[in-house]
């Protein structure tokens, strides 16, 4: 997948991230029971949004516009979506709590690593359940119906219909689907 090279302290970057660092402010502190108020943010800091989408507060992004989600999404408590570049998530999806989708990165050289990044997109498909605490790194593919165990850090592409787990993942078994 293509790297995207940017500069923080780049002007429009940084209007940018008041406009998402704004409506987060707004989506975290509104009324919990509030689904309609907290979907209408949604729909407006993500690229797409699909219907029935559900995301828990503590939630939180870089730009937010390069986030694009199905129908019946669901992220859990103190999720974070670095999207520095594109991240697309399916239809079906679950992502449980204190997940980190990373797309984002640095150079490995310390001379200017704060001023600059570079960022990979990653593709969820659908049906994926991502377990607790794991972390998906940028340029990763993640196949329909697979399951990223709690814990685990995401490094390469996932085959659909596999459970992937460990640090890094690594496959566990297939999964038969039942129809």
């Amino acid at each position: 997948m293509n790297r995207i090279d940017y500069k923080r302290n780049d002007e429009n970057l940084k209007k940018d991230f008041v406009r998402a660092g704004k409506l987060l402010q707004d989506f975290n502190s509104a009324n919990y029971e509030n689904e309609q108020l907290k979907t209408e943010i949604l729909t407006e800091l993500f690229g797409t949004v699909g219907n029935g989408i559900s995301v828990e507060h503590n939630f939180h992004c870089d730009l937010g516009y390069n986030i694009h989600v199905g129908k019946n999404f669901y992220a859990g408590f103190n999720c974070t979506i670095l999207d520095m570049a594109e991240v697309k998530i399916g239809d079906n999806c679950l992502i449980a709590p204190n997940v980190g989708i990373y797309t984002a990165g640095h150079n490995i050289s310390p001379i200017g690593r704060h001023k600059t990044g570079f960022a990979k997109p990653i593709i969820i498909g659908n049906n994926v359940w991502i377990g607790g605490h794991s972390v998906i790194i940028g340029g990763v593919k993640i196949g329909d119906n697979s399951i990223i165990a709690s814990g685990s850090v995401v490094t390469k592409d996932v085959p659909k219909n596999t459970i992937f787990a460990g640090n890094p993942a690594k496959k566990l078994k297939d999964i038969e689907i039942e129809y």
